[in-house]
């Protein structure tokens, strides 16, 4: 699987590096700036990238600008955003999107590294990966959440992060059943009519951060 990843300091850079080829990735590109990584998006056409969002020269949001610009010319290119804060403006724009894999992890609990490789793969396969903290800010004081019970709330969550049906049940200690019914209720509730659960497992997430 073809990667790229875009991380100013030098260490991060090399130890991704080093953990992803580990894991059997081709890192075509290591890159440490925003212009640089636009360029390697378009031109290797990666199977997804791990992205910094601050990066030289304004150390702002050049990362995902330069992702969101090359995901213009190349819709559903997968993208794994990693920070160090919750960057709510940042993360609403990314997920926005709406087309292909994307992913929005904090740097900090990047601790497992089976987990974070899990995600990648995740990512480029299409699906999403968002960390526990980045769905809670961005639905923080959403509200639309009035609509939820505090049960809809977790399943919505760890929904957000990609999980299955299965694993959600295993992670609440309910049913496999129970898991279906909560995600049918949050979908009534949102006004998602009848579709690829898939694509209303997605679009579930993007109504309340698209609000």
């Amino acid at each position: 699987m073809r990667i790229v990843v875009a991380e100013d300091l030098t260490l991060l850079r090399d130890g991704l590096i080093r953990m992803l080829e580990a894991y059997g990735f081709e890192v075509v590109a290591a890159v440490d700036n925003g212009p640089e990584l636009q360029r390697a998006l378009i031109e290797r056409r990666p199977d997804v990238a791990v992205v910094d969002v601050r990066l030289p020269p304004t150390h702002t949001d050049e990362g995902l600008r330069a992702a969101l610009a090359a995901r213009a010319e190349i819709p559903g290119l997968p993208v794994l955003v990693l920070s160090q804060y919750v960057e709510r403006l940042y993360a609403r724009e990314l997920l926005a999107d709406g087309n292909g894999g994307i992913g929005y992890l904090l740097k900090d609990r990047v601790s497992d590294v089976g987990e974070f490789v899990e995600n990648v793969r995740r990512v480029a396969a299409g699906g999403t990966a968002l960390d526990p903290t980045v769905v809670a800010k961005l639905l923080h004081n959403h509200h639309e959440l009035d609509r939820l019970t505090p049960r809809e709330r977790e399943v919505l969550g760890h929904m957000a992060q990609g999980r299955s049906n299965a694993a959600i049940g295993a992670a609440l200690f309910i049913t496999e059943k129970a898991v279906a019914k909560h995600t049918n209720n949050i979908f009534a509730k949102l006004d998602l009519q009848a579709s690829d659960d898939d694509n209303r497992r997605v679009l579930a997430v993007l109504r309340y951060l698209d609000r």
